[in-house]
């Protein structure tokens, strides 16, 4: 029998999982403990780390061995909120249905420290015999916090279960330290502030986050002296519950080239819209049988309440942040929310939440600097680096290139896949086409980081030519989250993509909905495309599933509608981009006039989404607010990037070949890394 849909917001929800007992579980853990000094025959002396083993033993159910196998102790530490042990390939946080969560978490501690993820070695050492080959590298810690699902109803016992990744700066401390090794913080301390990090999305995995670049932060934002701290919200990745509403990514692929297309190549636009419009229906009647009425726990303002949960966790007074694109949209609802827990906190990439709050706000809000990133950037920047570092900038003719005859060349090359599709091949997949909306929701990505503009300046200038190699290879890259070459894991999950469709369209769920119905939608599409080719079909795809968001969760749990001048504790540091493909300068200094003096701007002049141009300018100001506290006087400042695209590191060089001599598809399948880290929807369909 069919599953009726729902009549309320409180229909259906999955069963019910109770919140965590560790307080109960230490409880009991302490008896056993004391039991266990009368009734253990080898009892080791009566100290703290002997504490710690019996806990241990009795977490785990297992017989305790000689301290020799665990040169760094045993983890997790029974005072630890968050339950870290040393990340290896097994450290996924327990199911939310395993009945004993803490004992199958300890279980999975490995105690052999050369499966442990360090960091990078940070000094040249020698090899002699006795020295300590992790001495003064910082070290993955991975572990989970468990918060209720929903936060206004304490008779709800169902919990979320973040994951959460911690790059410690001083490593770990050997129980017998290696003698002659020294550190400058002592190994295994807790530093003075934790930066807390998150990637944007919505649906971006801070873990992940805290994988690729926690090293990379902690050295940017205080010198390598604090700790860098991830999480998965609820929702994403391998936080409990995930938002997956296709079994497999191999189901997502099948409808994507069909529901994805864009209206350029629409052969009836009404039909085409009525096709998306089915499938946005159809996706959601998933997430809802699937997960029933975890839609309305999904917000941002309940994101906001973990972060605070995070914070309380850490034991530190204010938190201090670095948060990123749509995180600065949870960074700044958190703020006015929990204003008294406000500490050093960034806001890079800025969003202004109350765009979010309009029907088809997250898209169509977000279109200002897209089309000037492609004239001015991609294609103005190539012709100044010149040939050697652009291939875009060589002369098809006799005539030299000007950026209007390349704008004119760009324009005819994409235009001409409208009407047919260019033929392609690739080894690992056979058969290939180059189509209109994979190429521009490609070139859109792209903007986001101009470290791939050489890759992607060779492939459309072969691609001009009549060579298509790079433009499938490229594009077979980013068009399928299934991949058949990967072995098949029994257990593996698929993306959490729909996630963010459900933050998107629970924050805007109020908006009251157009009374003409797909009239009003496809003029926005219009719009949309009208005023943005390369990013306009992109994001209007990403607010058009909200038309049937209240059809299954009719009332999200909590939304926050407050303002964003609350008197905070500590003002915070906005960092806005003059070329950001997606969240333009406007919306940092429409955040930053409404804060006032809660809030200073650094304005970035530089290209990608953040400051992810490097420009020491704006870097000391940002260290010197984690670091110090301070911040600059003016309300606004300027900085500049120190350097320009296809240029990145060719000054430093006596070759010049800089990042133009990087093998072109290695390039892209780094930015593909890249953009799968902020938001699997920037990949093309």
């Amino acid at each position: 029998m069919e599953k009726s849909l729902p009549l309320s917001a409180q229909a259906a929800p999955p069963a019910p999982q109770p919140r965590s007992s560790w307080p109960k579980t230490l409880a009991v853990m302490g008896l056993v403990v004391l039991a266990a000094f009368y009734h253990h025959p080898h009892l080791p002396s009566i100290e703290y780390d002997g504490i710690r083993e019996q806990y241990y033993d009795a977490l785990t159910g297992g017989v305790m061995r000689y301290r020799a196998e665990f040169p760094y102790g045993r983890f997790p530490l029974p005072d630890d909120p968050f339950r870290f042990v040393p990340c290896t390939n097994a450290t996924l946080p327990p199911p939310l249905d395993d009945a004993h969560p803490e004992r199958s978490w300890a279980r999975l501690f490995d105690p052999d420290p050369e499966h442990w993820s360090w960091g990078k070695t940070t000094t040249t050492r020698d090899a002699r015999a006795g020295h300590d080959p992790y001495a003064e590298r910082g070290i993955y810690l991975c572990g989970y916090l468990d918060v209720p699902l929903d936060y206004t109803n304490q008779s709800d016992l169902r919990i979320v279960r973040l994951a959460v990744t911690k790059y410690q700066v001083s490593g770990l401390a050997r129980v017998h330290p290696v003698v002659g090794t020294r550190s400058r913080l002592p190994a295994g301390s807790k530093s003075e502030r934790t930066i807390v990090i998150e990637p944007g999305g919505p649906g971006g995995s801070g873990t992940s986050y805290a994988w690729r670049a926690a090293e990379d932060i902690t050295k940017r934002l205080s010198d390598g002296k604090f700790d860098v701290l991830g999480w998965d919200p609820r929702g994403v990745n391998t936080t409990s519950p995930s938002v997956a509403c296709y079994p497999h990514d191999a189901d997502r692929d099948r409808w994507s080239m069909l529901t994805g297309q864009y209206r350029e190549v629409s052969g009836s636009l009404d039909g085409q819209l009525e096709l998306a419009d089915a499938m946005n229906d159809a996706i959601f009647r998933a997430c809802w049988e699937r997960h029933g009425d975890l839609g309305r726990f999904v917000g941002t303002a309940f994101v906001a309440r973990d972060m605070e949960e995070i914070r309380k966790a850490l034991g530190e007074d204010e938190l201090t942040g670095y948060l990123v694109s749509y995180g600065t949209g949870i960074g700044q609802t958190w703020a006015n929310m929990f204003p008294h827990s406000v500490g050093r906190v960034i806001l890079d990439g800025t969003e202004y939440v109350r765009d979010h709050r309009l029907l088809g706000g997250f898209g169509w809000t977000a279109l200002d600097n897209a089309t000037d990133a492609w004239h001015d950037g991609f294609l103005g920047e190539c012709l100044k680096a010149g040939p050697e570092h652009c291939a875009l900038s060589q002369p098809r003719g006799p005539n030299p290139v000007t950026l209007e005859g390349l704008e004119d060349r760009m324009h005819t090359l994409v235009s001409s896949l409208i009407q047919r599709p260019i033929v392609g091949y690739v080894e690992s997949s056979g058969p290939a086409i180059v189509t209109y909306s994979a190429l521009v929701a490609a070139i859109y990505g792209a903007l986001y980081n101009a470290q791939s503009w050489p890759a992607l300046a060779q492939m459309l200038f072969e691609l001009e030519g009549g060579n298509s190699t790079l433009a499938s290879a490229f594009l077979d890259r980013t068009t399928w989250e299934y991949d058949p070459a990967l072995p098949s894991l029994p257990f593996r999950r698929p993306s959490t993509d729909e996630l963010g469709y459900l933050v998107i369209c629970a924050d805007s769920y109020d908006a009251p909905l157009p009374s003409d119905g797909l009239v009003w939608w496809q003029s926005l599409w219009a719009n949309m495309t009208g005023q943005a080719w390369i990013s306009g079909n992109s994001r209007f795809f990403n607010v058009f599933p909200c038309r049937h968001f209240q059809t299954y969760w009719p009332r999200p749990a909590e939304v926050y509608r407050g303002d964003l001048n609350h008197t905070l504790r500590n003002p915070v540091l906005l960092i806005a981009e003059t070329y950001d493909p997606a969240t333009p300068l406007r919306n940092g200094r429409r955040l930053a006039a409404e804060m006032g003096r809660n809030a200073r701007l650094i304005v970035h002049h530089g290209y990608g989404h953040s400051s992810r141009d490097k420009s020491a300018c704006t870097d000391a100001a940002a260290r010197a607010f984690i670091l110090e506290g301070t911040l600059p006087e003016d309300p606004e400042t300027a900085c500049y990037a120190d350097e320009k695209p296809y240029l990145y590191g060719v000054t430093a060089t006596e070759t010049g070949a800089g990042s133009a001599a990087q093998d072109p598809v290695e390039a892209w399948r780094e930015h593909v890394r890249e953009l799968a880290l902020w938001n699997l929807r920037l990949l093309p369909n």
